[in-house]
């Protein structure tokens, strides 16, 4: 996760951004493999072969929009990355991956200034996670070691692959079925600590062809919560808000690999400043991202 800061004397617009890599290289969840058992039932499991690389490209925007004083603020983050997940076997009955982070560009623009990371401490450097075969990330705290300098800031890049992959099903489903998934993020940065809480209903809506692969679509609809607090310049800040989302995103039974997911996201949250200047800032942000297979 990465949270912006501009140096323009409004604290409260420092924060307002936080919430953009908790989805950016991650926000979206993504698919799983797929095993028939009848003509109708699908059981979906993740099948990550030993010495195979799947290599994405995970590319978003996010436009955020702030009420201060009566003025209009936007800000637009767009981060474009590629990654790669190895097969390294297994570790007790679940994937052992390899994850490298190719390529990375992040770029914010806003009326205080425009700022870009350099992400060079990150790009080509490589963590373990461990996959279950339901999607459950039982451990990414290797990628808590890849950090980054960001407005004065330190970030590491875990936030984003605790979520790169979605829950699925523990039975069999066939077209139109459904299921519950969830997942909580938490994100500290300096004197902040933002919690992002998302539920999802996801339904099986059946099957598409997308290159070249006979994909299962799956569509997620998503609720959520924003909370957190923080203090910048002395000013203590509180935050709140809701979300709302939708996720469509494909997977081929036959080659048992994620394929693509698109993602539409918007925010409503409110920052509270209490201190010598309290005031109330109303923030709501929309985000779109597409990740996509490229290679394997």
């Amino acid at each position: 996760m990465i949270t912006k800061r501009f140096s323009n004397g409004r604290p409260v617009l420092t924060v307002g951004l936080a919430a953009v890599v908790f989805f950016a290289g991650g926000a979206a969840r993504t698919l799983p493999r797929v095993a028939v058992t009848s003509p109708e039932e699908l059981v979906l499991r993740y099948k990550m072969l030993a010495g195979q690389v799947l290599r994405y490209q995970d590319a978003g925007e996010t436009r955020e929009t702030t009420e201060v004083m009566g003025q209009t603020n936007e800000t637009v983050a767009t981060s474009k990355k590629t990654q790669s997940f190895l097969g390294k076997g297994q570790k007790e009955g679940n994937h052992l991956l390899g994850v490298t982070i190719d390529d990375w560009t992040l770029t914010i623009l806003s009326m205080q200034g425009n700022l870009s990371p350099d992400l060079k401490s990150v790009q080509g450097k490589s963590f373990d996670m461990v996959l279950s075969p339901l999607g459950v990330e039982v451990d990414v705290s290797g990628a808590e070691s890849l950090t980054f300098e960001i407005a004065g800031g330190t970030q590491n890049v875990a936030a984003g692959f605790k979520i790169f992959f979605p829950d699925l099903p523990d039975k069999p489903v066939k077209i139109g079925d459904s299921w519950p998934s969830s997942f909580v993020i938490e994100n500290k940065s300096g004197t902040s600590v933002r919690r992002v809480e998302i539920q999802s209903v996801n339904t099986f809506e059946g099957l598409e062809t997308v290159d070249g692969m006979e994909c299962a679509r799956i569509t997620s609809k998503q609720t959520g919560s924003i909370s957190g607090t923080g203090n910048q310049q002395g000013l203590d800040l509180l935050f709140a808000g809701t979300i709302k989302g939708t996720d469509v995103w494909y997977f081929a039974p036959k080659e048992g690999i994620y394929v693509k997911s698109i993602t539409d996201v918007v925010s409503e949250t409110t920052i509270t400043v209490s201190g010598a200047q309290a005031m109330t800032v109303p923030t709501t942000q929309k985000q779109k991202g597409e990740i996509k297979l490229v290679s394997r």
